[in-house]
């Protein structure tokens, strides 16, 4: 007992600057993916009111988006580790130059996703759900909304690398201007108010559209303006030799890899889940988009972890940063518990919410209690995969553990739970959360073993001298 209460003391309790520099740093990401993900869910209710069908359109649709957003995100989070390394090391020029290399990759990659969105929209819907109607409606959906992937990849690139530097509150402020467009516009759009016509699934892919330009636009003012460490011109790039371009590269694509590697999986989950049924689909969605608003804290967390324990690092301490690793590791622990018992005592008053089946309910409660039940492990692996690992230049093994599990525990599962055993889609569900546990075990070993520590920017410096 005397021991349990020494951690605790060290690793949840003490340290003032720890906690008021998380403070500073996960609270407006907090802030901001709790507005995302409240009028996500408002979103995901105005749809609803449509139908089950248009639920599973746009999620179905989205789920092109979620493989494009996550290619995206690899290459700007890879490129965020050198970032808060930098800045930890006071290195604004480098700050620049990461940056200028993420968002020329980050547009190159978005062009692509856009033609192949726009040529064969009922093509990338079917392959999750064979209705007609289903691949219809998420064409539609998917066409008008791939406009948009240009302006996403740049606001995106910002704000990850804003908040690199620490600076989380404006892309905070812009997400939320942004998010409130989308909502009011949903709601003229979708539903024909305010003398617009009345444009259902069709209109939903207007206001995203229109909500990540504005979004872009306003961010990108403030920073030029405002921000003149990330003030990016393509002066920045001139000069970048081969060896250095390579260095970030070999960092970038494991993170690359991991991010779409996930997302990949998490279609292929969902081509498991839609082929069960429509309904079973539904019912995912719905879910999903529920669990989304309970772990905003979380993802909040993870990006204050890798920035935190990435500047330590950086700075040439790697003890604290070890330490730090440790205190998010506690704070894990108890995000998981309070937030899996919160999520089971309100989901069903939650989904009372949707104007679905009760087929579509009862299996969306079912979902959510099994989720609740491991969620602590659920945490523990997304603040330390996205996170902790991350910020410490560990990207190789979090590709590792995170394409073994997925690939070969949780995809294997999700079909022969679907396929073979003909469970019905909860029990699916139950299957894959096998992967949180596997992911886990070889999360700890990897922590004790402080194998995870690597500065990169100590690297990319000594080519850039050698270079001069």
């Amino acid at each position: 007992m005397h021991k349990i209460k020494t951690l605790a003391r060290k690793y949840l309790f003490g340290g003032k600057e720890f906690y008021s520099q998380l403070l500073v740093i996960a609270l407006p990401i907090i802030i901001q993916n709790f507005i995302a993900s409240s009028l996500n869910m408002v979103d995901t209710v105005m749809i609803g009111r449509l139908g089950e069908t248009e639920i599973a359109a746009v999620g179905l649709a989205n789920q092109f988006f979620l493989l494009f957003i996550l290619l995206v995100s690899g290459i700007h989070s890879g490129c965020s580790v050198f970032i808060a390394q930098f800045w930890g090391q006071g290195e604004k020029e480098g700050i620049r130059k990461v940056l200028g290399v993420a968002l020329l990759a980050a547009v190159l990659v978005s062009l692509l996703f856009t033609v192949i969105a726009l040529f064969y929209p009922e093509g990338i819907v079917q392959i999750f759900n064979k209705d007609p109607q289903v691949i219809r409606e998420g064409a539609v959906y998917l066409k008008v909304v791939s406009l948009s992937y240009v302006f996403t990849a740049v606001s995106f690139g910002f704000a990850m690398a804003s908040r690199s530097i620490g600076n989380t509150l404006l892309p905070m402020v812009v997400s939320a201007l942004a998010l409130g467009c989308n909502t009011f516009l949903n709601y003229v759009l979708i539903f024909g108010h305010f003398g617009a016509p009345q444009l259902g699934v069709e209109g939903a892919a207007i206001a995203t559209t229109a909500s990540r330009i504005i979004e872009m636009l306003v961010l990108i003012v403030f920073i030029y303006f405002r921000s003149e460490v990330l003030r990016v011109r393509l002066s920045d790039l001139r000069g970048t030799s081969t060896a250095y371009l390579q260095k970030i590269f070999t960092t970038v694509l494991p993170v690359i890899l991991n991010d779409g590697c996930w997302a990949l999986g998490f279609v292929v989950y969902s081509v498991a889940y839609g082929r069960i049924s429509t309904q079973a689909f539904a019912a995912v969605q719905i879910t999903n988009t529920i669990q989304n608003l309970f772990t905003v804290a979380i993802y909040g967390m993870a990006s204050a972890s890798a920035v935190m324990v990435g500047h330590k690092i950086g700075e040439g301490n790697e003890e604290d940063g070890a330490n730090y690793a440790w205190r998010f590791s506690a704070l894990a622990w108890l995000g998981g518990l309070l937030i899996g018992g919160l999520m089971a005592a309100t989901s069903p008053s939650i989904l009372s919410l949707f104007n679905v089946s009760a087929n579509v309910y009862h299996s969306a409660l079912r979902i959510q209690y099994i989720t609740s039940l491991v969620m602590v492990i659920r945490v523990f692996n997304i603040v330390h995969i996205i996170g902790v690992l991350r910020g410490g230049g560990d990207v190789r093994f979090s590709l590792i553990a995170e394409a073994f599990t997925m690939w070969c525990i949780g995809v294997p599962l999700a079909f022969f739970g679907a396929f073979v055993l003909h469970l019905p889609v909860e029990g699916v569900v139950a299957l894959v959360m096998a992967e949180e546990v596997a992911k886990f075990t070889a999360i700890m070993f990897r922590l004790v073993s402080k194998r995870w520590i690597n500065n990169v920017v100590h690297e990319i410096d000594e080519i850039a001298i050698c270079e001069r």
